[in-house]
């Protein structure tokens, strides 16, 4: 007799991370896992029993979890970070409890998502692992917190640095990032999708904006900087058809099985800020040429991924740099798995399956699921799917359109491509 797991998925009983898990569960021949949402958990209401299987996925798509956990009623919003990270890890951390004391057993380990989810110190993580990452003045548990643009502008000019990103700590899908960069003169610029509105409040903005006067930028970074600042070395990265490129990196069990490149024209690659999915056969190609191996490129993100021993899946933001001979990795993200339609690296055991059908496969070894069908209502085209894609705290496109400020998009959560 088959003995069937009994798992459990903590996400958005109606996002499409839940739908893609579900399917590659049915591809595999196992039962559907039993949903619990994000607000259960936070309110206090969610249950387990015995011999349950927990799997915990972004609440990103959930307009109450975000509210819940930021605090805001205006998913576009960008302040609030601060407060969802204090929130989601106690929340985390509580449900661990409950979920032993039920005699359930949680996937993923509840303190690395407390550093995935903290750019300083996953950065410092990552640097004493000795994965190249770009230099920073603010990587690791004991450094200095930024207050605000004076404080800033001191550390930049103490470290010697005059191209940076200033990155929300707790943020992601680009949201409160600044491309910030100064000359000999004195002068700067930040590239962002920060709109400032007449009241001093900060919405994410589906466009890509440029800001030349000191005090607008510093009038930003100080409504920013209660929620934490991490600040690192703007690298310049290689290009592809004239456009700066990257590579998310999908590893699942300390193997690297999915990737893709990703290019745009602004410093910002993510696909919902204007970005493209670029040619992965040109990049690989690029590498040879450059007298490096496509190889020692996954080499780096498992080694990132090795950083954080418990947890099964994540998904590496690894930069090339000018002339695709060395690599650095931007962040590791807990959450980002959700590329729609990709299918594993060939040699990677991943062949034909999309990054869920691969942590089943992975996870559940002798009931490996067929390769997924694409769902026409979820993979229409690759553009209308990445568009919508969103992390550990975006709201669906469709909640943001009937605001009244044209094109804000949300602001906090695991990383969309």
């Amino acid at each position: 007799m088959t003995v069937h797991p009994r798992l459990v998925v903590v996400g958005d009983p109606a996002g499409r991370r839940v739908a893609f898990f579900q399917d590659a569960l049915r591809a595999a021949g196992l039962p559907g896992a039993r949903v619990v949402s994000w607000p259960d958990v936070l309110c206090g209401r969610a249950r387990f029993g015995a011999g349950e299987t927990v799997r915990l996925d972004s609440p990103g798509e959930d307009p109450e979890a975000d509210r819940l956990l930021r605090g805001v009623d205006d998913p576009a919003r960008v302040e609030g970070s601060g407060r969802w990270y204090t929130r989601f890890t106690a929340a985390v951390s509580a449900l661990a409890g409950t979920v032993g004391d039920a005699g359930a057993a949680l996937v993923d380990d509840p303190g690395e998502l407390a550093v995935l989810f903290d750019k300083r110190l996953s950065h410092g993580r990552l640097r004493a692992a000795g994965v190249p990452v770009p230099e920073s003045p603010t990587s690791g548990p004991a450094a200095a917190a930024v207050g605000g643009w004076a404080e800033l502008r001191s550390l930049l000019d103490a470290a010697g640095l005059r191209r940076v990103f200033v990155k929300l700590a707790h943020g992601s899908s680009a949201s409160g990032v600044l491309a910030l960069e100064s000359n000999g003169a004195g002068r700067i610029q930040a590239t962002t999708s920060v709109e400032r509105g007449p009241d001093g409040r900060l919405f994410n903005s589906l466009r890509v904006r440029r800001y030349t006067g000191e005090r607008e930028i510093a009038a930003i970074v100080d409504a920013l900087a209660p929620d934490g600042l991490h600040v690192e070395r703007w690298l310049p990265k290689a290009t592809q058809d004239g456009r700066a490129a990257d590579l998310r990196v999908v590893v699942i069990d300390g193997r690297a099985t999915h990737a893709v490149v990703r290019t745009s024209r602004s410093p910002m690659t993510n696909l919902h800020l204007g970005g493209a999915r670029g040619d992965l056969a040109a990049a690989r190609a690029a590498i040879v040429s450059a007298g490096g191996r496509w190889e020692d490129a996954l080499g780096v993100c498992e080694r990132a991924a090795a950083a954080f021993p418990g947890t099964r899946c994540v998904g590496v933001d690894l930069l090339p740099a000018t002339g695709w001979r060395r690599f650095a990795v931007g962040e590791v993200n807990a959450f980002g798995d959700l590329l729609p339609g990709l299918k594993g690296l060939q040699g990677s055991g991943a062949e034909g399956l999309d990054t869920y059908a691969a942590q089943v496969a992975a996870q559940f070894p002798a009931a490996r699921p067929a390769p997924a069908v694409p769902h026409p209502e979820r993979t229409s085209t690759e553009r209308t799917s990445t568009e919508r894609t969103r992390t550990t705290r975006t709201i669906t496109a469709r909640t943001i359109t009937a605001r009244t400020i044209t094109a804000r998009t949300s602001t906090t959560g695991t990383s969309t491509t």
